[in-house]
């Protein structure tokens, strides 16, 4: 039988998109545009002190303060898009988001609003495109991380902002960064972990699951490696009338579904590890909320 793990054991963790595993796209190949945008400006990146944050931006006396940030030594590109008016920026961060996801991207830092900072320092004194000063509140940045089979490492980073014409736009730089560079929060060992796949749950007597077959296949796959666990992390709302303990036993009723969809595929039950979080967890990413199963898989 799989073991049920006192949650708090993940709770950092949980809080964390980390992954690892190298998908078919060659981590040096830009992310692919998301479709309802047009490409606005093209900018080669090669310096030897590229600076990349890691955690909120402030100015102080005229320059950049942050907790954690970083000048390194970086070769690619960044693009510069703007969004059709027919979508939004929060699709736009989701279709990137995918893209980092599949590829085994680990999210170094995110924010998102007036918690990144001003959108003035972001846009004049970070990126260097006036075009992206807007509003405060209606920001996001993220920067992910690889580390690809050939030892190579690669930060992306992603920021959109809508700007005071509602006109909304999405930065994008994807980076090599040298040998021997220190980047926080990416070592040797993240391609060991992939996902989450954030898996939305429906029902209660059966479940029926919303994920995509390509997710199935590659969890499928990695399993099959010698000494693979997959684990299975379960969530719920909290309904206005719902005592904790039911939330609770929504999810693990859930997770215990899902655990039997994984055995009928070729995941044994030796190798599943079942976490039960019910609404106990708040994660502040839009993506993963409500009643939902997140699957990694950790392997050796």
């Amino acid at each position: 039988m799989p073991k049920f793990v006192v949650f708090r054991f993940l709770c950092a963790a949980l809080l964390s998109a980390g992954s690892g595993y190298a998908s078919a796209a060659l981590p040096g190949e830009f992310p692919e545009a998301f479709a309802q945008s047009t490409l606005e400006v093209t900018a080669p990146i090669k310096s030897l002190g590229h600076l990349v944050l890691f955690s909120p931006v402030r100015e102080v006396n005229n320059e950049i303060r942050s907790e954690t940030m970083s000048r390194l030594p970086v070769s690619g590109e960044g693009r510069l898009y703007q969004i059709s008016q027919d979508a939004n920026r929060r699709e736009a961060r989701e279709h990137y988001l995918g893209l980092l996801r599949d590829r085994g991207a680990k999210i170094l830092f995110e924010c998102s609003g007036i918690r990144c900072g001003r959108s003035n320092v972001w846009a004049n004194q970070i990126f260097n495109q006036q075009v992206l000063y807007g509003r405060d509140g209606t920001q996001d940045y993220l920067v992910a991380g690889l580390v690809a089979d050939d030892g190579s490492r690669w930060l992306t980073s992603i920021y959109t902002v809508t700007r005071g014409n509602l006109r909304e736009y999405v930065w994008i730089e994807h980076l090599q960064v040298a040998a021997g560079a220190t980047i926080p929060g990416l070592g040797t060992l993240n391609n060991r972990i992939f996902g989450p796949v954030v898996v939305p749950w429906q029902g209660g007597v059966t479940y029926r699951f919303d994920w995509q077959a390509s997710d199935r296949r590659k969890i499928n796959d990695l399993a099959r490696a010698e000494g693979a666990t997959v684990v299975l992390v379960g969530y719920s709302g909290l309904g206005a009338d719902e005592s904790l303990s039911d939330a609770m036993g929504r999810a693990g009723q859930a997770v215990e579904s899902l655990s039997e969809v994984l055995v009928k595929t070729g995941v044994s039950k030796q190798q599943q590890e079942l976490l039960i979080v019910g609404p106990s967890v708040v994660v502040p990413d839009p993506a993963r909320q409500g009643d939902r199963v997140e699957v990694m898989v950790i392997t050796r």
